[in-house]
């Protein structure tokens, strides 16, 4: 679908009239899938982050409806939280299109997007640090969303407080590639994000991962500990939420760009 910008670009310089102009954007508004779903499939011009499939709660088939009218409006669409069976469907499904799976268990990200369809790369990267391959699945979520909004990633997986000395390779890495934001993804005690913000100039985003023994072991001890961090410089998502904090980070690669080129 033509951006809002092109419409009006090609409107000045005459090379589409006010009518043409007008029926490409009211191709803007809200789209329904049958009586189930609304479809802001131009989220991404309006506000940098795109529209998102929550896979979880919906039907295999309510996912497919809702995919096949993103794909006719954007090129792509974005799934997450899709179980084996769910990934499944989709591959049987959307034969005549790239499908790109990413994670494990029901943590499962899966971009759908036409042969020709190839995201706008912004000349920034962000970094993603799990502590544990627990954390991988919700670390592919960042990847995922990182991935269709252009956003070179960095990842650096394993390495957690509890080997300390894996950290130092992956964040001299992270300073000489200059990264506009590190993601880092940890369970237990939640640790890790604290560490991190207290060694390097970035802003570092803290993702609790639900993942350890016991008490608090759901992700709750690691987003209590990530929020009473002693470390400034860190923002806080909620318990693996991968794509909330991916589109954090991707908003401040964003704003790091544009900067740049003025």
């Amino acid at each position: 679908m033509v951006s809002r910008k092109k419409i009006l670009q090609d409107l000045a310089s005459g090379s589409i009239s006010v009518e043409e102009a007008e029926k490409l954007l009211k191709s803007w508004e809200i789209e329904r899938v049958a009586d189930f779903a609304s479809i802001d499939s131009q989220r991404t011009e309006r506000s940098g982050i795109p529209e998102v499939i929550y896979g979880a709660s919906k039907s295999t088939e309510q996912i497919i409806q809702i995919a096949e009218l993103m794909l006719e409006s954007n090129g792509y669409a974005l799934l997450t939280r899709l179980d084996t069976d769910k990934v499944t469907a989709i591959r049987g499904h959307f034969t005549k299109q790239k499908v790109q799976v990413m994670g494990g268990g029901n943590v499962h990200s899966v971009i759908v997007s036409q042969k020709n369809w190839e995201p706008e790369t912004i000349d920034e990267k962000i970094a993603i640090i799990t502590a544990g391959t627990s954390d991988v699945p919700y670390a592919n979520e960042v990847e995922a969303i990182a991935h269709v909004i252009g956003v070179q990633t960095l990842t650096f997986n394993d390495v957690g407080v509890a080997g300390v000395h894996r950290l130092i390779e992956p964040l001299k890495k992270i300073i000489e590639e200059d990264v506009a934001a590190i993601v880092v993804l940890a369970g237990m005690e939640g640790a890790l994000p604290t560490f991190v913000a207290s060694l390097v100039e970035i802003p570092v985003i803290g993702v609790p991962v639900p993942s350890g023994y016991g008490f608090g072991g759901e992700g709750q001890t690691a987003l209590a500990a990530m929020l009473q961090s002693c470390a400034p410089g860190i923002a806080v998502v909620n318990i693996g939420n991968g794509i909330g904090a991916g589109a954090f980070a991707c908003l401040i690669a964003k704003r790091v760009a544009s900067r740049a080129e003025r």
